[in-house]
């Protein structure tokens, strides 16, 4: 049996949160990661879509996802573990000034490693990447992903 390890605390921004490619692939992936325990109390997930959308329906969306493909119904209490990191955020990529709520979201936690997966058309790579800088989102342990 493969020994799967823990990892450090992190915040994983998914750019296209409540696209396609996050809601079928990269959520479900996540999940079976926090399921095995691989994921350290604080660490969170940071959903960000044009959508205006609250937490809530969300979580909810995301919860539907997931259930549709696992065999067995969700353990309650390991969904609700898994439900607490997830956060959603509503953003014009290329609007600096519609950035404020991601900028909040991630004060103050610039000690822990920062993905931001980009799962988004490759137009939109730059003003992401401009916008994180102009923002000063950047960190020590900072990492851009490009699907």
């Amino acid at each position: 049996m493969a020994r799967l390890n823990s990892v450090p605390a992190f915040d994983f921004v998914i750019f296209g949160g409540a696209g396609d490619l996050a809601i079928r692939k990269l959520l479900p992936a996540l999940w079976h990661r926090h399921v095995d325990n691989q994921f350290s109390g604080d660490s969170r997930i940071i959903a960000v879509g044009r959508s205006p959308m609250d937490r809530g329906a969300y979580v909810d969306a995301v919860r539907d996802a997931i259930s549709r493909g696992e065999q067995e119904s969700l353990d309650p209490p390991v969904w609700e573990g898994f439900a607490r990191r997830l956060e959603y955020v509503s953003l014009d990529v290329e609007r600096h000034e519609t950035w404020g709520d991601l900028v909040s979201v991630l004060s103050g936690r610039e000690q822990v490693i920062r993905a931001f997966y980009l799962a988004m058309p490759p137009a939109l790579f730059g003003p992401v990447a401009r916008n994180i800088r102009e923002c000063n989102l950047r960190c020590e342990e900072m990492r851009i992903v490009l699907e």
